[in-house]
């Protein structure tokens, strides 16, 4: 992904709404790119701090983004690891149903 794909892409990245693929994207794109880490920096202050704000809460913005980018790292490994089973799980229904065909033909 581009500098500007990127950029488009930070909201839904803050709202947790990228898919598998885009949030492995994003996330190799953005710990190699200063410029766009910035950006996300920016994009995430302003909304959690006009929310923090508003609500009185208080916060410490950066650790928090610290935090958020760590933990899409985790759910992006579930998600990366979660579909190497589900592969894996058809890869064994294939062999089961060649086997099951193969079984019917020595049968009949």
């Amino acid at each position: 992904m581009t500098c500007k794909e990127i950029e488009k892409i930070i909201p839904s990245f803050l709202n947790d709404d990228l898919d598998t693929d885009d949030l492995r994207e994003f996330m190799d794109h953005i710990v190699n790119c200063e410029e766009c880490m910035e950006e996300l920096s920016i994009q995430f202050l302003v909304l959690e701090g006009m929310a923090r704000l508003e609500s009185g809460n208080v916060f410490d913005l950066q650790n928090e983004l610290k935090h958020r980018m760590e933990e899409a790292q985790h759910i992006l490994k579930l998600r990366e690891g979660l579909q190497w089973i589900l592969y894996a799980m058809e890869g064994l229904v294939l062999v089961e149903a060649i086997t099951l065909v193969a079984l019917l033909f020595v049968l009949f």
